[in-house]
């Protein structure tokens, strides 16, 4: 196969873990074109030493750390609460912490993988998650509305939510039924599955919250490729089922890290 069909099936993991990086999906979109324009201009030097997604996730790592700031995000979001939460927030959690929470929380690879892809010692990227873990965790919390319809998941939602130390608002299992609870709590954040018991849509439930308020959402399900094509307007936040506690949680702190209404904690 061309170099171009071993990406393919990685690069909506990799549009994943650029919109979590960045906390939007536009620009997120963006880094990974830019990484793909690289290893289009220039094959030869694609790392051929490695597993093709080790070599994809390294080209965006260098792309990612040759940018130290997006010009047209600054302007675009001047004056903006959510972006200056961010930046306050990016102040105190070095970039790099922040990549090796998400790189091995969020996208499954080991200490030494994420080692090669941050171009450190895997003791350096253990110390790094553990840094980021701990300043998040003490950073931020919300009240937290679970849309499930599975009981046996909804209860293990709701336990790393707790154990965040987050507030459980409510755990909804349809549609009408979502949209009620975000109507009389307010949520700081929305956790979804895509699919809920009366065949009505996470999806759709999460729209109709948005037309009321923003919140930020993070969208569960076992299909994650059907929603980062990177095509339309998708999730910036998605995690895949079957889902590790530690993917929940690094999903959970990015997507407060980027809320303006997350309160300190």
């Amino acid at each position: 196969m061309s170099l171009g069909q071993d990406l393919a099936p990685h690069l909506p993991f990799l549009r994943r873990y650029a919109r979590a990086l960045t906390g939007n999906q536009k620009h997120g979109d963006t880094y990974v074109r830019t990484a793909l324009e690289a290893i289009v201009a220039a094959p030869h030097e694609f790392p051929r030493d490695v597993d093709v997604r080790l070599g994809l996730y390294r080209t965006f790592q260098r792309i990612w750390r040759s940018t130290n700031a997006d010009p047209d995000r600054a302007d675009e979001e001047a004056g903006n609460d959510a972006a200056n939460v961010a930046d306050a927030r990016l102040a105190r959690i070095t970039p790099r912490s922040r990549q090796a929470l998400l790189l091995t929380q969020l996208e499954g690879f080991t200490p030494e993988d994420g080692a090669y892809l941050m171009e450190t010692s895997a003791d350096e990227v253990e110390s790094l998650v553990a840094e980021a873990i701990g300043e998040i965790e003490r950073q931020t919390r919300a009240d937290v509305l679970i849309i499930e319809d599975e009981p046996i998941i909804a209860m293990d939602l709701e336990t790393i939510v707790r154990d965040l130390g987050h507030n459980v608002t409510g755990v909804a299992v349809t549609r009408d039924e979502a949209v009620t609870q975000a109507r009389a709590h307010r949520p700081g954040l929305v956790l979804a599955d895509i699919q809920l018991a009366d065949d009505s849509s996470g999806i759709d439930a999460v729209k109709d919250i948005l037309a009321e308020f923003q919140v930020p959402v993070i969208f569960i399900t076992a299909f994650p490729e059907r929603l980062l094509t990177g095509e339309r307007p998708e999730p910036t936040f998605l995690i895949t089922k079957p889902f590790q506690r530690s993917t929940v949680k690094a999903a959970i702190s990015q997507a407060l890290f980027f809320d303006a209404t997350t309160v300190p904690a």
